[in-house]
């Protein structure tokens, strides 16, 4: 990167040397004298690094830099996190000049703020190290900071208008400032984790980790694995100690879904955890202690596996200490046309290259639809119908929605096109026959090209492969009975 860099010294031999330095190594040197200049540059030009002497008048080194660390700490607090932690990454980075350097000065500019201490006399090479050093450094944060808003875009707070749904929010905003657990309840696909990941980026722990866990995804003795890790020789493979979620998520969030089903005797295990924050590795004897912030959501009604014996009562109370209900789909269909729009305007995240709008017939459809997957079901039908729409403009031959019983077996007619004017009783069946005639047509138009029809359909090849097992898709195209 060509960089902007600010180089403040009131030695004009050293500064001009400086400056010559900067300039041969292809960047854009700036210069001051004095504090109070250098700080007025920092603010107009914006600078990516500053070269910044230790002593100098009307304002010191220390003090400029301690002014540009502050108001970084305040730019992160305003934008991030009410309590940015120590250490915070200063804008622009600032390498500290001096030919007074002390370990007491170098401890105390680090302290500030400062990304290196570098004493005079200094030779050039050495100088070109530290600068390049320093100039990686802010190139990574930078691609920190695209990363961080490319997943904020992806999980961003629900999309609502409706009263019972924003009001569930504003619960979920409110109790996002403390550390409480939080329980949400609603069916599936009604944006249980869309509204996890909020309340972490609303909560003073935004700056840290957010760690999901399927609780009904493991068999027992791997979910205590995956949620506290293990010592090295705790059973048969374990090479080396390994770190469980909840290590992983120090001083962030840990989001427990499908806790329904969890085993009982795990449940034991994570009540410990929620009332002592601690627990023990798995063939450990070390107590671990953790920071984190726990959410949990299930579609399951606790109460009633409560009463049958599978869920504990005590651990339901210590989760449910604020309670957000997501409303189904069904029952915010105001909130369906804003829905759309943003699946339909966000094609990337659906592994698409274009946009499309519904024409208003196709919205009438939606809107007359019950909605038994939720808003899952919705962006999965608009995907499919963006996938399977020739134009911009969606119509209601391009939707597939489950009206009633199966009319026909779309597995039996493999060797036609999906009729538009087919409704199906079953979400699944439905998707996943559609999905696999998608496939055999995409395979088809390709050759049997496996790489250019994973492509076509905005799939890793090696996903694509195991889709063709999963579905017994053959992976060549079947022999003909005659060799005409």
């Amino acid at each position: 990167m060509r960089a902007k860099i600010l180089i403040v010294d009131d030695d004009r031999d050293i500064l001009l040397s400086l400056e010559n330095r900067v300039t041969w190594m292809g960047h854009e040197p700036v210069t001051a004298t004095d504090g109070q200049e250098a700080l007025r540059l920092i603010q107009e030009e914006q600078p990516d690094l500053v070269l910044l002497d230790l002593e100098l008048p009307l304002l010191s080194g220390l003090e400029v830099l301690k002014h540009v660390s502050q108001t970084s700490a305040h730019s992160d607090s305003s934008e991030h996190e009410p309590h940015p932690p120590s250490g915070t990454y200063t804008t622009p980075l600032i390498v500290m000049l001096t030919a007074y350097g002390t370990i007491e000065r170098a401890v105390q500019a680090m302290q500030l703020g400062a990304f290196d201490f570098v004493p005079k006399p200094f030779t050039s090479d050495h100088l070109t190290v530290v600068i390049n050093k320093a100039l990686d450094t802010v190139t990574l944060h930078r691609h920190v900071a695209t990363l961080r808003k490319e997943v904020e875009n992806q999980f961003q707070p629900a999309i609502t208008t409706n009263k019972h749904m924003a009001a569930q929010l504003a619960v979920a905003k409110q109790a996002a400032s403390s550390a409480i657990t939080v329980l949400l309840l609603g069916e599936t696909g009604t944006g249980k984790e869309v509204v996890a990941r909020a309340i972490h980026r609303w909560s003073p722990r935004a700056n840290r980790p957010f760690i999901p866990v399927n609780c009904a995804a493991f068999p027992e003795n791997l979910l205590e694995n995956e949620l506290f890790g293990h010592e090295k020789g705790a059973f048969t493979g374990a090479l080396k100690r390994e770190p469980g979620k909840i290590e992983i998520a120090e001083g962030g969030t840990v989001f427990l879904d499908e806790i329904g089903d969890m085993p009982l005797t795990m449940q034991s295990h994570l009540l410990r955890v929620l009332n002592d924050r601690t627990f023990y590795r798995v063939g450990g004897t070390q107590e671990v202690r953790a920071d984190v912030r726990f959410i949990a959501a299930t579609n399951k009604n606790l109460q009633q596996a409560i009463r049958q014996g599978t869920f504990r009562e005590d651990l339901y109370f210590r989760l449910a200490v604020i309670t957000v209900n997501l409303p189904p789909l069904r029952d915010r269909l105001d909130d369906l046309s804003a829905l759309a729009s943003h699946f339909l305007t966000q094609p990337g995240k659906l592994g698409l290259n274009r946009r499309g709008t519904l024409s208003d017939a196709a919205l009438q459809m939606l809107h007359a639809y019950s909605w038994p997957g939720n808003v899952r079901e919705l962006e999965n039908v608009l995907t499919r119908a963006l996938v399977l729409c020739p134009g911009d403009t969606i119509g209601p031959e391009h939707l597939s929605l489950m009206t009633g019983p199966l009319s026909t077996d779309i597995s039996a007619s493999s060797n036609q096109e999906p009729s538009s004017d087919i409704l199906f009783f079953s979400y699944h069946e439905s998707m996943d026959a559609y999905s696999q005639k998608l496939i055999e047509s995409a395979l088809r138009r390709n050759g049997w090209n496996q790489t250019k029809a994973a492509t076509e359909l905005g799939l890793q090849r090696t996903y694509l492969t195991k889709l063709l097992r999963q579905k017994q898709i053959p992976a060549k195209p079947p022999y003909s009975s005659s060799e005409d």
